[in-house]
Formats: structure tokens, sequence, C-alpha cells
């Protein structure tokens, strides 16, 4: 008869205020902070990054965005720790792994809302709206909204977005409308290319990865996916022709589709590989992708600031 191996059972690791405080930074995530970069978007495209006073809001905003998520980081880990514990990746979270308590997440998680809540008042009342907004939204995402499909790429792609109106509204810049259609398709087409990196991950291991990728197939996330990088090329291109007409004919913002469409394609390449993940993550990896980013914000920088 053959002996069954039972799995040992998982030994709780040791807390220490430094162990704590390490795990409760990693929940919190700093290096997605880099999303919130999208806030500086509309004034730079717009000419008015350089205009007094404009760098010390946009700063309020970015920290304000950065509270707020890492704040929604820790409920979300906190609330799914249970099934955190058995995804292939997500057991090594902080609170999965049993290194942070999840009462304390939650408690730090209202303490880093109530700060950028109170933070973004200091621009403009208008970015405490739409942060108090961005908080609401991510909540019911993190408490029922994740497993409905099409709901959570929508809710997930809104992020982006808010991020990037938040720049307008913690200056008082108007928003053109093709920076608004840019800002959506573009968050839309980098939601439904992690859904899809998730779903290749999902049939290679075996894992149940998340809820509402049952409702999905890889056909429909590449259409939404295709789609959203379409409709995204196309107003840049008009976008970038606008521009072109605004700032005294100078060939910059025409320039600036080559390094553009180059750089979409680059970060579908990543994403088809089925390794993609994050967006955050497919930025700082990928060298050629952060070179045509440089060269993408240069061209536009000639493009606005250049007479």
């Amino acid at each position: 008869m053959t002996d069954i191996e039972v799995p040992a059972a998982p030994v709780a690791p040791v807390r220490t205020p430094l162990g704590v405080a390490r795990g409760v930074l990693k929940t919190m995530r700093p290096r997605q902070w880099v999303k919130n970069i999208l806030v500086f978007a509309a004034p730079f495209v717009g000419g008015d990054l350089l205009t007094p006073g404009i760098i010390p809001k946009l700063l309020i905003a970015f920290v304000a965005f950065s509270l707020a998520a890492s704040g929604i980081y820790l409920v979300n880990d906190a609330k799914d720790v249970e099934a955190d514990r058995v995804h292939p990746k997500k057991r090594f979270r902080p609170i999965a792994a049993g290194i942070v308590p999840p009462q304390l997440a939650f408690v730090l998680a209202v303490v880093l809302i109530l700060a950028a809540l109170g933070l973004a008042l200091l621009a403009t009342w208008q970015l405490l709206v739409l942060i108090a907004v961005y908080i609401a939204v991510q909540l019911a995402y993190c408490f029922g909204l994740k497993h409905q499909p099409v709901l959570d790429i929508c809710i997930v792609a809104s992020g982006f977005l808010l991020r990037a109106v938040a720049g307008g509204l913690a200056t008082g810049i108007p928003l053109s409308q093709a920076f608004l259609l840019c800002a959506g398709f573009g968050s839309l087409f980098m939601v439904a290319g992690k859904r899809y990196a998730e779903m290749m991950l999902a049939e290679r291991t075996g894992a149940k990865i998340r809820k509402s990728l049952e409702a999905y197939s890889a056909s429909y996330l590449r259409f939404v996916w295709a789609l959203s990088a379409t409709v995204l090329i196309m107003n840049y291109c008009l976008w970038a022709f606008e521009i072109r007409e605004e700032h005294h004919n100078t060939a910059w913002s025409t320039i600036s589709i080559v390094p553009f469409v180059v750089a979409v394609l680059r970060y579908s390449v990543d994403v088809d590989s089925g390794n993609g993940g994050a967006p955050d993550e497919i930025a700082l990896r990928d060298r050629v992708l952060q070179v045509l980013a440089l060269v993408w914000v240069a061209t536009l920088t000639l493009a606005v600031y250049t007479v």
C-alpha cells in the first residue's frame, strides 16, 4: 500500500515590529505609485506645466492619490486574505502570508484614506470630490464589483482616467475632448491587456485567478484590447494634429505619433506573451518601452513648449 504524504500545516511567521512595518509598506505597493504620474498629463500637454503655482498643486494630487490607492490596497488584501492564500502568486503578499494582521491593515487604510481626502482639499474642492469618488468606486470594487464581468474592467480603467482628470481639476486647467478620449481608451487598453495576461497565467498554471475571468474568453478580451488600441491610436493622431495647429504648426506633435504608436505595439507584445501582468510592472521592466516613452515625451515637449 502506497503511503500518502500529507502536507505539513503552514507555520505562521513570527511577527516583529520591523517585519510588520516592511509588510505594511509592501502592501501599500509604492511601486504602483508610478501610475499617479498621470496627474501631470493634462497640464503637460496643455503647455501649462511651467506656470507658477501649478507644480505644488500637482504634487498634492500625486501624494493624495498615492495615499488613497495605498489605503485601497490595504483594504483589498485584508478582505481577500483567504482567497489570496490559495493563489499561486498572491499567497506571498504580507497579509496572506500572515506577516501583517488584517485588523491593522483596515485601521491603517482608514488613516491613509482620511489623509488623502484632507490633502486633496489643500488643492481644490473639486480634487477632493474626485478622490472621494475614486475611493468610493474602488471600495465598491473591493467589496463585490470585482466579481462582475465588464464592470470590473471598467472600474479599474476608471482609476487611470480619474488620475488623468485629477491634474486638470487640481490646477483649474480645462481638459480637451481628445485628451479625455485618449485617457479613457488608453486606460481600457491597459486593463483589458492585464486581464488577458491573467487568463493566460490561469491556463498555464490551472489556478483559479479571478472569479470574473470565468465569464470572459481570450477572444473577448483580445477584442476589447484591440478595439481600445484602435480608438486610442486614432484619437491620439487627431489630437497630435490639433496640437500642431494650436502651437505654431510645429511638426514635433506629428512626429510624436511615431514613438507613441510603436510604444503601443511594444506594450502589446508584452501583454500578448501572457506574462504582462500589471501595467506598472511592464513599464518598469521593459527597457525598450522606457526608451520609446522618453522619446515620445521629448517630442511632445518640443511640440508644446517651443515656439
